[in-house]
């Protein structure tokens, strides 16, 4: 089983890119995607054929926004956290028979720091939801979580340490979310793995010189280990500033194949 996510930093820039063929390619079974900035009706897409659609947008035109395309049906679809209306269109959870999809787009905190104190309420909440969704059946969670863990995931950690996306504050809530019973998969299968990123700035030469940021994640629920598979970055992938990162699994999450 194949899962991909990708902040695309517009849906509709990023088709005129080359999406469509990258998606066609991976062939995966569920493929997640962050900041799609467009409303209902902005966009056609006709290269997703056997898949289900779903989309949170955001109030605010342009802004934001997360999908799904799924080719296995769930069983519910929730969009915002708990029964919340969420505006930022930043959350979608697919329920499957044995496990629960998390697509999240996490707040950027500014470069001043001034969402900080939005970020931090964020983290509190979705901890608690997703500590809600495990206690019920083990969860899958990807997207743009907008911080860089530890040193080895930003190239220079020295000089951006107390900045916007790692700070004290945002790198230990995602300590807190680890701790409370989620695998980081790709520090599974490569946990001394150095340029390892999934975002670069736009400035000139930084991506060709690979100074970026791992900020883009597929956590999964502890008990979902024994079917993790692999975890891989498609940095060559262009079309945005984020790179797709992928999830295989073993199994299906709760299928006869798959003991958990």
């Amino acid at each position: 089983m194949k899962l991909v996510s990708w902040n695309v930093n517009g849906l509709r820039a990023c088709v005129k890119k080359g999406f469509a063929d990258y998606f066609n390619h991976m062939d995966a079974d569920i493929f997640c995607v962050q900041e799609t900035k467009l409303q209902e009706g902005q966009i056609e897409l006709d290269h997703a054929e056997g898949y289900h659609l779903f989309w949170n947008y955001a109030v605010r035109k342009g802004y934001s926004g997360t999908a799904v395309w799924t080719r296995i049906k769930p069983l519910s679809v929730l969009y915002g956290l708990e029964d919340d209306f969420e505006e930022e269109g930043r959350i979608l959870t697919l329920e499957f028979e044995g496990w629960y999809l998390v697509n999240v787009y996490t707040p950027n905190s500014r470069r001043d720091l001034s969402r900080l104190p939005f970020r931090l309420e964020w983290e509190e909440r979705i901890l608690r939801y997703l500590q809600g969704l495990d206690a019920v059946k083990p969860v899958i969670l990807c997207g743009d979580l907008n911080v860089a863990h530890q040193d080895i995931d930003l190239k220079n950690a020295r000089a951006n340490r107390g900045n916007s996306g790692f700070t004290e504050e945002e790198r230990g809530r995602m300590t807190t979310l680890l701790e409370a019973g989620f695998v980081d998969t790709f520090r599974h299968f490569h946990p001394d793995a150095e340029g390892a990123y999934t975002w670069w700035s736009f400035m000139p030469k930084v991506r060709e010189k690979n100074i970026g940021w791992r900020i883009d994640y597929f956590l999964a629920s502890e008990r979902l280990r024994p079917l993790l598979k692999d975890a891989s970055i498609d940095s060559a992938v262009l079309g945005s500033d984020h790179c797709p990162v992928v999830l295989e699994l073993a199994d299906e999450p709760g299928s006869a194949k798959a003991e958990i």
